[in-house]
């Protein structure tokens, strides 16, 4: 019997050691145990992520985080079956996705913005306009005051958030006029509408640049400032997903910091804050 005692402590320890090193603590010279918390999810919200991760790595020298931009439902999947400890996503969990139980903090608060090439002179949209258009009942930019060319639609590709959270908040969820073009991922519908005179896109508002043109809405141009007074409307969450009781606790203390005041004071730069 004491035998038996013996190796069944000898076991419980050997699984202990793993789960201590998991967690964290000290290295043999005394300093914190390197620890890398892996992130994979929503393009939109990489950005961010990523600015996160230089922020709190760079106080925290023990810490690496890998951020992997490769969809919405890529995060939650990863999420969900461990194979990372964060996931990110632009929009919100659907019935089926609640059911995985899965924690969700929200970090920040981004607008969509449809934008068009720079040298494009039209400068403004209606949501019916823009729906419309998404839906192919208006294919001419000559219908909305712009001049006699056709429209190229340019879209996201099934399963991505922020294609979702546009289609629902435009309101055409699963009506996509035949023949859009379709990227996976922000840069490469950024790049189509930088390419053609004639296309329209939609992107995160923290990744428009020089190479493209945002439209007003409804009068009211995508900013910051026009979503956190609520007049601008084509908005979503971004989100970070994880199980608590499986998070290390490296990995609890940069959840906790994601919605601190440094941290938002980051996330105010391109997108709107959740304090």
């Amino acid at each position: 019997m004491k035998i038996e005692r013996t190796v069944a402590l000898v076991a419980a320890m050997a699984l202990l050691v793993p789960a201590l090193s998991f967690a964290g603590g000290r290295s043999e010279s005394g300093g914190p145990t390197q620890y890398t918390i892996e992130v994979t999810g929503s393009t939109s919200v990489s950005p961010l992520m990523e600015s996160f991760a230089e922020t709190y790595s760079a106080a925290h020298p023990h810490i690496s985080i890998n951020v992997s931009g490769t969809g919405s439902g890529d995060g939650i999947t990863g999420a969900n079956t461990g194979v990372a400890e964060l996931g990110m996503s632009s929009r919100s969990l659907r019935p089926t996705e609640l059911g995985f139980g899965l924690d969700v903090l929200t970090v920040a608060i981004d607008a969509i913005a449809v934008i068009v090439h720079p040298d494009n002179p039209v400068s403004g949209l209606s949501r019916d306009q823009v729906r419309q258009i998404y839906t192919g009942e208006i294919t001419n930019w000559n219908q909305v005051g712009g001049p006699d060319r056709p429209i190229a639609v340019v879209s996201r590709e099934p399963g991505s958030g922020t294609r979702g959270a546009f289609e629902e908040v435009v309101d055409f969820v699963d009506r996509l006029v035949s023949g859009a073009i379709e990227f996976d991922g922000t840069g490469g519908v950024r790049a189509s509408v930088a390419g053609n005179l004639n296309a329209i896109g939609y992107i995160s508002l923290g990744s428009v640049t020089h190479e493209v043109k945002a439209l007003d809405i409804e009068g009211v141009a995508a900013t910051g400032a026009n979503v956190t007074s609520g007049a601008y409307t084509i908005a979503r969450p971004f989100l970070v997903l994880y199980r608590q009781e499986k998070t290390a606790s490296e990995t609890d203390r940069f959840l906790e910091w994601m919605v601190s005041p440094e941290a938002q004071a980051i996330v105010e730069r391109n997108y709107v804050r959740i304090n």
